[in-house]
């Protein structure tokens, strides 16, 4: 094992940092000869099999040209749950998982029902339903192939998410029922963004899932406030992650939607990520 360690080491220090190097081992061989870390430390000397080492170069080659790690080994956690992932939906972020976080701290109904828009890999609408009991939970994504590997994962994780295949962005709100919340990450990453962004996300990643139009950045957050106002009930509560340079403009999107209780908050890095909406009252 210390012989494969080397060679992922050295065969990828000029494109990694060292300690993202050293967490690709851990997962490698993890994935591959099952093996955690403890049992990595305490059984350096075992001896890898043939097909064993020819796995690890396999994962290397594409770790090498940027192929993001969680798509390499097909899965990833989030929020203590482990998820396949595949180019057909983004790789979860730890940011999302601090939405979903907000939402289990809110008070919540009894029965209440969930809608998460643009699931892509199901993760928030799986989580969710993982953590919410007697909570009926609904997600919705216009990929059919990220709705086949939404679920997988509900399945994967033993849960039941009612899912639908839609435009978002063209589907009639009469199409959908009452909900008590509404969730979504949509996209939001501006067309002008693309030339910071690394090649592991660029070159991966569905730019369905990612991009919207520099003219038009609120796009998706219109629609989804829109559904939101005609969908949720009179408590309910709209959750949004967001562009972090785009929290003024969409509290503002809220408020001439007439939303109340808006809130604008950060993530762990202080970064304006979520936006909480509530339902307004006539």
């Amino acid at each position: 094992m210390n012989e494969s360690a080397a060679y992922i080491r050295d065969s990828l220090k000029s494109l990694y940092p060292p300690e993202e190097i050293r967490s690709f081992s851990r997962r490698i061989m993890e994935c591959v000869c099952g093996l955690s870390p403890v049992q990595q430390i305490l059984r350096k000397d075992k001896q890898l099999s043939h097909t064993e080492k020819e796995r690890i170069r396999e994962i290397v080659q594409r770790l090498g040209k940027s192929e993001p790690i969680q798509y390499v080994l097909g899965e990833t956690s989030f929020y203590g749950l482990v998820f396949e992932v595949n180019p057909s939906v983004l790789i979860p972020r730890p940011e999302t998982e601090e939405l979903v976080d907000h939402m289990l701290r809110t008070p919540t109904p009894a029965g209440m029902r969930v809608l998460d828009v643009g699931t892509g890999s199901g993760c928030i609408a799986v989580a969710l339903a993982k953590r919410l009991t007697g909570a009926t939970v609904f997600a919705v994504d216009i990929s059919d192939a990220a709705l086949e590997t939404a679920k997988r994962n509900a399945l994967r994780n033993g849960v039941s998410v009612q899912f639908m295949q839609a435009d978002i962005l063209s589907e009639p709100a009469s199409s959908f029922p009452v909900f008590d919340r509404i969730v979504s990450n949509p996209p939001y990453v501006k067309e002008s963004e693309k030339a910071g962004m690394h090649p592991n996300v660029l070159n991966y990643e569905p730019h369905q899932a990612l991009f919207v139009p520099d003219d038009d950045p609120l796009l998706f957050y219109r629609r989804i406030a829109t559904l939101a106002r005609e969908k949720l009930t009179d408590n309910g509560s709209l959750f949004l992650e967001i562009n972090a340079a785009c929290g003024a403009i969409v509290v503002e999107m809220l408020h001439e939607k007439a939303f109340r209780e808006i809130e604008l908050m950060c993530d762990l890095s202080g970064k304006d990520r979520f936006v909480k909406a509530g339902q307004a009252h006539f």
